[in-house]
C-alpha cells in the first residue's frame, strides 16, 4: 500500500499538526485530571515521575511546567485549547486519505476534527489511569539494578495498554476505509507497543548529555524544540506504517483486492 507513497513527506505533514495540537492536548487533558481528582493529587502522582526524569536536557523542567499549566487552566483558557487541539485528528485524517488514496471525500480536515474529540474526551480517564500507575514505576526505577528493569517493564505495559485502543480508533474511525476488526485490534495493538517501546526510547534519549543548541549557534531552545520534532516525526511515521498495514490485509480479508488494483491503476495513469 505504501508503494509510490512519500512516507516520509506524509510523516512530516502529520508532525506539523501535531506541533500545534499536543501541548493543547496535554494542558486540556491535566486540566480535566485535575478537576476530577483534584490539583493536589495530580502533582502528588506525578511528583515522583518528574523527580526521577533525566535532568541531562532540561525534561524534568518541562513536564513540570506543562503540568502546572494545565492545572491553573481557566475555563476560557481551555475552550481556547480546544480549536488547535482538534488538528491532531485534521493531520491525521489528511495522511491517511493521501495513502489510502480516497478520492472525493469532501471536508477531510473537518471530518478528522469531529472524529478526534472521542480521544479528547476520553483524554483524562487515559491520562489518571497513567498517573496512578506512575509512582510505582517511578518508585521502582529510583531503586536502581533490577528493581528499574521491572519499572520500565511495568511502565511499558501500562502504556502499551493505554495506547492500545487510541491506536485502534485512529485507524478504525480517524482513518479512512474503515478496515475489519481483527486486523485493525492486531495490527493496532502491534503499533502501540512499538509505540511505548518509542516513548521509552525518548526518555533514555532524554537522559544522554547532548548539546542539543550546538548546531544551532548555542540556542538550546531551538535545538530541544528540534529534537523534539525528530521524535514525533518518527512517532508518526510508525503510526502510518500500521495504518498501511492493516489496509494491506483488508482486500484478502474482505475480497477487495481487485478494486485496490484498479484504483492503483488509475492513480497512476493519471500521474
Amino acid at each position: 500500500m505504501l508503494r509510490g507513497r512519500d512516507l516520509a513527506l506524509h510523516a512530516a505533514a502529520v508532525t506539523f499538526y501535531s506541533g500545534i495540537a499536543v501541548v493543547p492536548i496535554a494542558l486540556l487533558g491535566i486540566w480535566l485530571t485535575g478537576l476530577m481528582i483534584g490539583a493536589d493529587r495530580v502533582r502528588q502522582l506525578t511528583g515522583r515521575t518528574i523527580a526521577a526524569l533525566p535532568d541531562e536536557i532540561g525534561a524534568p523542567r518541562a513536564l513540570a511546567a506543562l503540568i502546572d499549566a494545565g492545572l491553573h487552566l481557566t475555563p476560557l483558557l481551555a475552550l481556547a485549547s480546544l480549536l488547535p487541539a482538534t488538528l491532531y485528528g485534521e493531520g491525521l485524517r489528511r495522511a491517511f486519505v493521501s495513502i489510502y488514496r480516497s478520492s472525493g471525500e469532501s471536508l477531510v480536515g473537518w471530518r478528522g476534527r469531529l472524529l478526534w474529540l472521542p480521544l479528547l474526551a476520553a483524554t483524562p480517564a487515559l491520562l489518571l489511569a497513567l498517573f496512578l500507575a506512575l509512582p510505582t514505576t517511578s518508585s521502582l526505577w529510583v531503586r536502581g539494578g533490577w528493581w528499574s528493569v521491572l519499572g520500565v517493564v511495568l511502565s511499558f505495559l501500562a502504556t502499551w495498554l493505554l495506547l492500545t485502543p487510541v491506536v485502534i480508533w485512529v485507524f478504525r474511525y480517524v482513518a479512512p476505509g474503515r478496515p475489519p476488526w481483527l486486523p485493525t485490534i492486531l495490527i493496532g495493538s502491534f503499533t502501540a507497543a512499538n509505540l511505548a517501546g518509542f516513548l521509552h526510547g525518548f526518555v533514555l534519549f532524554c537522559s544522554l548529555p547532548l548539546n542539543l543548541g550546538a548546531p544551532f549557534g548555542g540556542f538550546d531552545a531551538i535545538g530541544g524544540t528540534v529534537a523534539v520534532g525528530l521524535w514525533l516525526y518518527l512517532f508518526h511515521t510508525i503510526v502510518l506504517v500500521g495504518f498501511a498495514a492493516t489496509h494491506a490485509v483488508k482486500p484478502q480479508l474482505s475480497g477487495e483486492s481487485s478494486r485496490a488494483d484498479d484504483t492503483d491503476a488509475r492513480y497512476r495513469r493519471s500521474a
